[in-house]
């Protein structure tokens, strides 16, 4: 950033950009000031169970436990075997195609409406849909994202056990009623000490920022305002 001539900058992370965003907090480098998140790391580790939970902490519990049962298979595959993937992904766009659509139940679904019966969710069009999958398809670019995740479990495992230091910037979070598991104020409150910002939106999913463009910005300005 520095060298892009920023000196006072924040960061915004969902999806993998979560893990990318967490890491940037708590390494805290100057000139950053605060992030937002719409994705809590610590449910997709399990979350925070606990003997009564709260309505909105049960809720979450139910969709992880969901995600563990029956949505985890493209991310087991990519993070163990990606190469094995990776060759269908590089021979086949309808192989490449049907893998990336199949992500999570709620933008499988969105994205089935935008081509069987015409109703596109928000961004989650036709063309934004076809675009995104031939960008992968032109660069031949599946398989190495694919292994990412692999390279991502293998420094995860490298770190396993090792305290990380705590974010203290001012954080944001914005629930969006698609996500993977709702996070609850609970949860992100007890991840990061320093919540500044936290709102539950009522459109958009895992895919937030395609989804539902101009939500997504109203809810990144909203959450960095005091640190104007």
């Amino acid at each position: 950033m520095h060298r892009l001539g920023y000196t006072r900058y924040v960061a915004q992370g969902g999806d993998a950009g979560a893990g990318v965003t967490d890491a940037m907090g708590r390494q805290a480098p100057e000139g950053l000031l605060g992030i937002h998140l719409n994705l809590l790391l610590a449910g997709l580790a399990g979350g925070y169970p606990s003997p009564d939970p709260a309505a909105k902490e049960r809720a979450a519990l139910d969709a992880i436990a969901t995600l563990n049962a029956s949505g985890r298979g493209y991310f087991l595959e990519q993070a163990t075997r990606p190469q094995t993937i990776g060759y269908a992904l590089l021979a086949s766009p309808v192989a490449l195609a049907a893998w990336m659509l199949d992500h999570d139940t709620d933008s499988y679904y969105k994205i089935s409406r935008a081509f069987l019966d015409g109703q596109p969710s928000g961004g989650l069009t036709r063309d934004h849909i076809v675009d995104n999958v031939t960008l992968y398809w032109l660069t031949g670019t599946g398989a190495s994202a694919a292994r990412s995740y692999w390279e991502n479990a293998q420094a995860a495992a490298r770190a396993a056990g090792q305290a990380r230091p705590e974010v203290k910037l001012p954080v944001g979070f914005t629930t969006f009623p698609g996500e993977i598991f709702r996070a609850p104020r609970s949860w992100v409150e007890k991840s990061y000490p320093n919540v500044t910002y936290f709102n539950e939106v009522n459109q958009g999913g895992h895919f937030a920022a395609r989804e539902e463009p101009e939500l997504f910005a109203t809810e990144i300005r909203a959450a960095f305002k005091s640190l104007r």
